[in-house]
């Protein structure tokens, strides 16, 4: 082959993935954080829910980054193993609008649309147009590598050698192992179907050929979703090998169909002289038909997946310090989603343990400051090292994903999650000066006045019940903030009564000197653990500013 035609071939390739990867960034950017709230108002629907797939995959133009982000959401929690299976049957229809895109052939108007793309990109600061433009762009700049590489692969359909290759597909193992590597080895279904249909649009393969590694194509894609399981929790892999199981039941079905019916024939007859077309519809028949076959069965599928992949004995009762619902970064295709939308249910799950552990800590430092005779010094200092650790390991995530993230809003959520995590860690570090004071208490044998104990007491519940506030699960973020702002004031109200009340005590020699600079050190904590619920809150409450 010439070396010429070898040159546009890869450039051709290089702008067509570009291209790709431009256009769904501008997608998934204009979306913003709705792809999230979709699948937050997803019922247990099965039909709603490969709605919500399809929807979903056609805005980010990849059902690789969809799956990843529903095995992100299986593995905070967010989403059931039976919610996913619908999604990913709606991701794999979904994905195949990018080859019917390019099936339309509008290459003569594509360096007009990366014109005006670019042009807004460059010259404008909405960023709604810019994101648009970033669109067009891409759209452009995919169809003019279409072209070039349509252009370098003509010489190729009368060169017989490559023709010979070409021939080979047609045994379906060979076509399928083809279509299968190649794609997982470049992370994208839809830009492997897309060069494929560059092939055929130049003449150099049939669809009798490219059929076989259209359906390996289609198994290939697991390969980012199953990458991203690495690390994550039991249900979240069951989810990418039902994807598995997916694709795979549908190569089957097809090849066997292709072998035994005319539907290779039909589907050429329907399109005769467009051969992109014809690869688009029977990718689009592939997985529609595959869903229509499992959707009564879907269930199943979740079933197998667990008898294949069993809980392990012990598993969940582990005592050991560790994060359980961050999913691994280094796996998730970054290029097609904003990384927050599959990190942040991981971060918040995580935040709620820290934050269960710290409410263990407040709750029982009270009880440790006003009864010394209780001995739960050393559990509260486990459950501190156990928050410090989470503490660290959020913050070390949110640090390696926002270098990730893609997205304005994306990255001012992971800003409001830092600041959230080390606001729960300073409450678990009052609970243990609190907590600490006992020590001093018991071995000076301080006593306080049954007022202080009735303070102390109070102080505990008014603690305990802030923390069932913050943890709280609500739709309404701007009432739950006020909610928590009226209790921090409540606190500092307290605290400042309370103060005049140990100074009275003071006065008419009811406390000790020692007695209440430690009683007064408690307070401190206890209105410094309010503002920090407040902070958290109004955290919080920007991050639900951003989604909407």
């Amino acid at each position: 082959m010439d070396v010429t035609y070898m040159m546009g071939l890869l450039g051709g390739l290089a702008l067509f993935l570009y291209g790709m990867q431009m256009m769904s960034s501008g997608l998934e950017a204009a979306a913003g954080n709705k792809i999230k709230l979709i699948l937050e108002k997803l019922t247990a629907n099965r039909l709603i829910g490969v709605l919500a797939g399809a929807v979903i995959t056609s805005i980010i133009q990849s059902s690789s980054a969809t799956t990843v982000m529903v095995v992100g959401f299986v593995n905070s929690g967010m989403m059931t193993l039976n919610q996913a299976i619908w999604i990913i049957m709606g991701a794999n229809i979904g994905t195949t609008i990018t080859g019917q895109l390019i099936a339309l052939n509008i290459g003569g108007i594509a360096p007009l649309a990366a014109f005006i793309g670019v042009a807004a990109m460059i010259f404008q600061k909405n960023e709604k147009i810019r994101h648009i433009g970033e669109i067009l762009a891409g759209l452009g700049v995919l169809f003019i590598g279409m072209n070039m590489m349509g252009s370098a692969m003509k010489p190729l359909a009368e060169d017989e050698s490559f023709i010979n290759i070409l021939t080979k597909f047609e045994h379906p193992i060979l076509g399928i192992l083809t279509g299968t590597v190649f794609t997982a080895l470049i992370q994208s279904s839809s830009a492997s179907v897309g060069i494929l249909q560059a092939l055929a649009g130049s003449g150099a393969i049939g669809l009798e050929s490219a059929a076989f590694v259209l359906f390996g194509q289609n198994i290939g894609t697991c390969i980012t979703a199953f990458l991203a399981a690495i690390g994550a929790n039991i249900n979240a892999k069951r989810t990418t090998l039902i994807h598995v199981m997916f694709n795979v039941f549908g190569t089957v079905v097809f090849t066997i169909l292709c072998l035994v019916t005319p539907v290779i024939s039909m589907v050429k007859s329907w399109t005769p002289l467009n051969a992109p077309a014809q690869i688009a519809n029977l990718h689009t028949m592939f997985n529609v038909v595959t869903t229509l076959l499992l959707l009564p069965v879907g269930i199943w599928l979740g079933k197998i997946a667990t008898i294949i992949l069993r809980d392990k004995e012990g598993e969940a009762g582990t005592e050991e310090m560790r994060v359980q619902y961050l999913i691994d970064i280094k796996h998730i295709n970054t290029e097609k989603l904003g990384i927050s939308v599959v990190c942040v249910e991981g971060i918040k799950k995580e935040l709620l343990r820290m934050m269960e552990l710290t409410k263990k800590n407040v709750f029982e430092a009270f009880e440790v400051f006003a009864d010394q005779k209780k001995n739960a010094l050393g559990e509260i200092v486990k459950r501190e090292e156990y928050v410090d650790y989470l503490n660290k390991e959020i913050s070390k995530y949110i640090t390696s994903a926002v270098s990730y993230e893609k997205t304005s809003g994306g990255s001012r959520i992971f800003n409001s999650l830092f600041t959230v995590t080390s606001n729960i860690e300073r409450m678990s570090d009052h609970a243990i000066n609190i907590a600490g004071y006992s020590k001093i208490i018991r071995e000076k044998n301080i006593t306080f006045s049954k007022q202080a104990d009735s303070e102390l007491e109070s102080m505990k519940q008014t603690c305990i019940k802030l923390f069932d506030l913050l943890m709280e699960r609500t739709a309404d973020f701007v009432t739950w903030h006020e909610k928590i702002a009226c209790m921090e004031q409540k606190m500092d109200d307290m605290t400042a009564r309370y103060r005049d009340n140990m100074y009275e005590r003071i006065k008419s020699g009811q406390c000790s000197d020692e007695g209440s600079i430690l009683f007064s050190e408690a307070l401190t904590d206890f209105e410094r653990i309010g503002d920090h619920a407040l902070n958290i809150s109004s955290e919080m409450l920007k991050i639900e500013m951003v989604n909407h």
